[in-house]
């Protein structure tokens, strides 16, 4: 007979699922023999379960499948829940296993005993125990289904020796009932009209675009060039709306540019497609707006809507473009180019190198983005690494990137980066991480080596919290508690059999990408920048202006003075 984890293993393979990362463990055993037994799921050994969520999320992200990963009973798949939140917040296909103690013993304070049906429902959509061999094949066809069709977490907890016994005898699942086509979700006529009556009345149009616009780069620019207005993107918006795009001024917020802040700033009427941008004092105070979203939950949220429509980005502004009658007056958009030449012009600035100097960030983004493949995929850590990425990386329609861009979790990187390279064998992926991030999760390096995936791994060693000592600062604290000792992460790689560049000299730069990426097999370069860059706006607001004067006379009572005249020196206080 075949067993429940037979059972789960075939409608895993049904539902198109090719790996599960994980570690193994007992309450696992049943899980991972059907696995080695039956073959066609491979069994992604990682070294800690935060990273097997993570990479989960990064495989999600790069094929838009289900992908799945697992831990053991009690602390295995509580450290799960760091990527699982990732994940759901990102809205990726995931699902989760989670096992659980011999069910006989459940509440009865045994080792290792947890109850994940209750701590996963924050980081879930779909969360259930799995009690008897009868409602396995139903829970996970929902769960599976739910994952796919909302585009979110799901997890199914299940003992140990529940998943040894015999299977139900219940039908195989079927892959077309495991993942239903996508729907098309168009507002209704009257909506349409409404909405094409705002934009047509308003002289200075701003589009507003997030990661909903997946698959709609064409019909957005055709809207744009109609109504002559910038597209400002949100972080998540930019692999999918940048490229090839006369009418892109960047980012707003605190890391984007000014230029996509003074373009939502002047205008009279933003639509928001596909985005859920969350930093309410980014949004314009006086001007009419506007949303699109697939998801009811995300309109209103942030700022009050004149007009809320429910739809896919793709297919609702494609009927709502023949209603929208093509604007002569470009001044807005004319002005809002004018003004992202001008801040692109400055923060490109800010890249080039500096012979006998030190080794700016900014630099190192640069020369990765100019050798970097057609379809590199990128994974960025929470902080400066992020803000490198937002500004330098340029996207075209084939290359990705991803990162834990609403939960903000620190590490991501170089886990994502294992997930996108296990999907994606022959892809370039290249992870830039912080080396506050990367010392979280250092072990799955080695992992690296062992699943032979060619990450190029970019470590920006500063030897602090870069991000969290920038955020001290402008808030008028002196950092504290965010320094490191200095590493050579280089050498660390070399002692475990991976290939190490370590680079300090701005002229050793674009040899030393050259001949990571040229290598096939993982490498980390080891770039050791500078820890007083100021990853601010080009137009610093007279809030953090503020925070960084009370700093600087902190620092200079405490002793500090230098720190202030490297600062200067370093001309950061721009």
């Amino acid at each position: 007979m075949p067993t429940v984890a037979d059972q789960m293993v075939d409608t895993l393979r049904a539902a198109g699922v090719d790996r599960i990362y994980g570690i193994v463990g007992d309450s696992l055993n049943g899980l991972t023999d059907a696995l080695r037994r039956k073959g066609g799921i491979d069994w992604v050994h990682v070294r800690h379960e935060e990273v097997a969520a993570f990479a989960a999320a990064g495989e999600a992200h790069v094929t838009g499948n289900l992908a799945v990963c697992a831990g053991s009973c009690g602390p295995g798949n509580l450290h799960l829940i760091n990527g699982l939140f990732d994940a759901h917040r990102s809205r990726l296909p995931v699902v989760a296993i989670a096992a659980q103690i011999p069910s006989a013993e459940i509440g009865s304070g045994y080792f290792q005993e947890t109850h994940p049906e209750q701590m996963f429902r924050a980081c879930s959509s779909y969360c259930e125990l799995v009690s008897t061999p009868d409602q396995l094949p139903r829970a996970l066809e929902i769960a599976i289904r739910r994952s796919i069709a909302e585009r979110c977490v799901s997890v199914l907890v299940i003992p140990g020796d529940v998943a040894l016994q015999d299977a139900s005898d219940a039908p195989a699942s079927e892959a077309f009932g495991l993942k239903p086509p996508p729907p098309i979700v168009v507002p209704q006529e009257d909506a349409l009209d409404g909405l094409a009556e705002l934009l047509n009345t308003s002289e200075r149009v701003t589009l507003l675009c997030g990661s909903g616009v997946e698959g709609a780069h064409d019909e957005v620019v055709a809207l744009a060039k109609a109504l002559k207005a910038p597209i400002v993107h949100a972080m998540r918006g930019k692999e999918h709306i940048e490229w090839d795009n006369p009418y892109d001024v960047g980012m707003t917020g605190l890391i984007g540019f000014s230029s996509g802040f003074y373009a939502m700033g002047s205008c009279d009427a933003l639509l928001m497609l596909g985005t859920d941008f969350p930093y309410r004092q980014f949004y314009p105070k006086s001007a009419r707006i506007a949303q699109i979203d697939l998801r009811a939950e995300s309109i209103g949220r942030r700022v009050s809507v004149e007009q809320g429509l429910i739809g896919d980005v793709k297919h609702s502004v494609a009927a709502l473009l023949p209603k929208i009658v093509a604007k002569t007056q470009d001044r807005h958009l004319r002005a809002s180019l004018d003004h992202y030449a001008e801040a692109r012009a400055g923060l490109d600035r800010l890249a080039e190198g500096r012979p006998g100097g030190r080794l700016r960030p900014q630099h190192v983004v640069r020369v990765l983005n100019e050798q970097a493949s057609d379809d590199a995929a990128f994974t960025v850590d929470v902080g400066l690494p992020t803000v490198w990425g937002a500004r330098y990386l340029t996207m075209n329609g084939k290359r990705r990137l991803m990162g834990s861009f609403w939960h903000g979790s620190m590490a991501n990187a170089m886990p994502h980066a294992i997930g996108v390279q296990s999907a994606e064998p022959k892809r370039q992926v290249i992870s830039l991480s912080g080396d506050g991030g990367f010392t979280m999760l250092m072990g799955d390096l080695l992992s690296l080596k062992q699943l032979k995936l060619p990450v190029k791994v970019v470590i920006f060693n500063n030897s602090a919290l870069g991000f969290v000592e920038l955020e001290q600062k402008s808030s008028g604290f002196v950092d504290f508690g965010t320094g490191f000792d200095a590493t050579n992460f280089a050498m660390i790689a070399e002692a475990a059999g991976i290939k190490g560049i370590r680079i300090e000299d701005p002229e050793d730069l674009e040899q030393g990408i050259a001949d990571a990426l040229a290598h096939d097999g993982p490498v980390v370069i080891d770039a050791v920048v500078e820890r007083m860059e100021l990853a601010m706006p080009p137009k610093v607001t007279a809030e953090m202006a503020k925070g960084f004067t009370l700093y600087m006379l902190k620092a200079v009572l405490s002793g500090r003075g230098n720190e202030v005249l490297e600062l200067a020196k370093a001309n950061l206080l721009r």
